[in-house]
C-alpha cells in the first residue's frame, strides 16, 4: 500500500454576509491565500446574514442557488463587488447577477419565493452563532477564530501563519 495519498485540504470557513463592504474587501486577501495555496487550502464561504442589512438573508439564498447551478464564488463575487447596489436595489440585482453569469435566473426567483435554501442558510447561522462569530467577515481555521468585522489588519498573515502550521504537520 502507497503511503503517497494526498494530505486533506486544510479548511478555512469565511463567516460572510453578501451585503457586508467589508466582505468584499476580505476578497483580496481570500484571492491572495487561494493563489498561495492552491489546492491545498479549502477555502468554504458561511452564511451569516445580519439584521441591519436587509438583503443579506435573500443574497445567502441565491449564493446557495448559484452553488446548485455550479457557480457559487463567481457568484458570490460578483454580489459582492456591489453591495452598494444590492442595498439600494435588492432582489433583482440578485436576479440580474444570475442573468448576467449565464444562469438559470427564473430558477433564481423561484428559490427565492419558495425559500428552499433557507435551512443551509439558517443551519449556517446556528453554527456561527454557536462558535462566536458576531460580525463579518469571520475567519475560522485549525480552531481558531479571527474576527475581521471590526478590523482585517495582519488577518491574512494570521491565516497563513496557521495554515502554514496545519500544513507542516501534515507532511
Amino acid at each position: 500500500m502507497s503511503d503517497s495519498t494526498p494530505a486533506a485540504p486544510v479548511v478555512l470557513d469565511v463567516w460572510c454576509e453578501l451585503q457586508c463592504p467589508d466582505c468584499h474587501h476580505a476578497l483580496t486577501d481570500v484571492h491572495a491565500l487561494r493563489a498561495r495555496y492552491g489546492d491545498r487550502l479549502d477555502v468554504r464561504l458561511r452564511h451569516f446574514p445580519l439584521e441591519k442589512h436587509k438583503h443579506a438573508y435573500a443574497a445567502a439564498q441565491a449564493a446557495e442557488e448559484a452553488a446548485e447551478q455550479g457557480k457559487d464564488w463567481p457568484y458570490i463575487e460578483a454580489v459582492l463587488a456591489r453591495t452598494d447596489e444590492l442595498g439600494r436595489t435588492g432582489e433583482p440585482l440578485l436576479i440580474e447577477v444570475a442573468r448576467e453569469l449565464g444562469l438559470d435566473a427564473e430558477e433564481f426567483d423561484t428559490a427565492l419565493i419558495d425559500g428552499r435554501h433557507m435551512l443551509m442558510v439558517d443551519a449556517d447561522q446556528a453554527e456561527g452563532k454557536a462558535i462566536g462569530v458576531t460580525g463579518t467577515p469571520t475567519y475560522v481555521i485549525g480552531g481558531k477564530t479571527l474576527d475581521g468585522s471590526r478590523n482585517q489588519d495582519g488577518l491574512r498573515e494570521r491565516i497563513e501563519e496557521i495554515a502554514d502550521r496545519l500544513l507542516a504537520e501534515q507532511a
